[in-house]
């Protein structure tokens, strides 16, 4: 390991790092809200076995990507790399990823610069600030840029001090108090009126519907995003892992971590849901569709903790400290990417390069602010529903097709040297080869 580049210290701290970046908005926010608009419990079955059976594969082939090269995306792809062709295809690759990751962000901060303003809201209440607890939940231009600029901020003074004394010290402060607020609440949350039916329709999978085509899409789209995967993340983590550890291990045990608390996160927003709807708020409209959507935690949530009384502000405050811990873990992990693309390809120092991009990063947001009807939803799809699914998929063909068989298996044995004989290589270069990119091409393509 480069001791200029850094690394993770510590086995746990990689498994935490790694999961914190898959767990983010996406699985507190997008998890619940996907099952809830496709079936419940057997959106959430299907999305279980996908996340294994597909994202996993996907996973374990950014990773050894990463800790084989040793280097940004970019470079440790180029390693790869035989031929003139393959080195500037794996250009293409590795800086798609790192663009999809700023481009991704740029709307993450503007959203996590949200759960911001509806945590500080409960104490405004509190101290009888009527008016500003009014201005911190309004859409307004000046707290969404005030916002997105405090989390930016928040994120560049963490990348800016490194691996170890950066992403890994924050990321084990972290991830235990997000698991814990995350633990609490569905407790609290489970003595409601309301909240048994919601358990229901969460556990109770309809089996008849888990074959259906948009719910599989779904499920496995969701799946691949929970996981990271397609931003260069993982890549860059993997150079920081050591090569005595089982990447087969670590890469299951992420896995585990993540769809775990996406698994929480939906047994804590589906039965409020319910609760919320218990107590008279609309969830559902007349055919059975989820009315707020992706709006879910703003619009319905607010309206079940005002409900509680004087309890449903500390309620409040809980969940959103929640949503911004978890969206914090994912936003680290993501300014990474283009901060070690410009430390290592561009000789730029570490905290110079962190500010540089952040401040870059905060000029996209402030204009995607400014346009917000027109960027913000077209920002989401371009980065989310094409860019993810495509450069996941052109890794996996990397790992598949270029990438000598004999080389990925030198690599794994450095931290296991039985794992020629395990049940993980004889299924997963087959799995990474045809299966991935298969699976994800679909979801590419049912997205157009």
């Amino acid at each position: 390991m480069d001791k200029l580049r850094g690394g993770f210290s510590s086995r746990l701290g990689f498994i935490l790092a790694a999961a914190g970046s898959a767990v983010g908005l996406g699985n507190i926010w997008g998890f619940p809200t996907q099952t809830a608009s496709n079936g419940g419990a057997a959106f959430v079955l299907v999305y279980l076995v996908l996340a294994f059976c597909l994202a996993y594969p996907a996973f374990m082939a950014e990773l050894l990507i990463g800790r084989y090269g040793q280097a940004n995306a970019v470079t440790s792809m180029q390693k790869m790399s035989r031929t003139l062709w393959q080195k500037r295809f794996a250009f293409i690759v590795g800086f798609g990823g790192i663009i999809c990751a700023a481009l991704i962000l740029s709307f993450y901060g503007i959203l996590a610069g949200w759960m911001m303003s509806y945590a500080i809201e409960p104490i405004t209440s509190v101290l009888g600030f009527n008016e500003t607890s009014s201005w911190l939940t309004s859409q307004s231009m000046m707290r969404n840029l005030i916002f997105t600029g405090l989390f930016m901020l928040l994120t560049v003074a963490i990348i800016s001090r490194g691996v170890e004394d950066g992403i890994e010290k924050w990321s084990k402060r972290l991830m235990p108090m997000l698991i814990g607020l995350l633990i609490l609440l569905i407790i609290y949350v489970f003595t409601l009126e309301g909240a048994e039916e919601g358990f229901a329709a969460y556990l109770k999978p309809d089996i008849s519907r888990v074959f259906e085509p948009d719910l599989l899409i779904s499920a496995l789209g969701q799946a691949f995003f929970s996981l990271s995967l397609g931003t260069s993340v993982m890549i860059i983590y993997g150079s920081y892992i050591s090569k005595t550890e089982n990447l087969v291990s670590l890469g299951a045990q992420v896995t585990l971590i993540d769809v775990s608390i996406a698994f929480l996160a939906g047994l804590l927003i589906i039965p409020s849901m319910y609760v919320a709807q218990y107590q008279g708020v609309a969830i559902f409209s007349d055919d059975g569709s989820l009315i707020s959507g992706p709006n879910l935690v703003f619009d319905v949530l607010p309206t079940l903790f005002n409900s509680m009384g004087s309890i449903g502000l500390f309620v409040a405050l809980g969940f959103f400290v929640l949503m911004t811990i978890a969206a914090l873990t994912s936003s680290i992990s993501m300014l990474e990417g283009p901060v070690s693309f410009a430390v290592e390809r561009h000789n730029v120092e570490r905290k110079k390069a962190t500010v540089l991009v952040g401040l870059g990063i905060f000029i996209l947001s402030t204009i995607i602010i400014l346009n917000f009807d027109e960027l913000f939803g077209l920002v989401i799809s371009l980065s989310t529903v094409y860019g993810q699914p495509l450069i996941a998929m052109l890794c996996c063909v990397f790992v598949g097709w270029i990438w000598q068989r004999s080389q990925i298996l030198k690599e794994l044995k450095q931290g296991d040297d039985m794992v020629e004989h395990s049940f993980f290589w004889k299924i997963w270069p087959w799995y990474t080869k045809f299966v991935c990119p298969s699976a994800i091409a679909i979801v590419f393509f049912h997205s157009l």
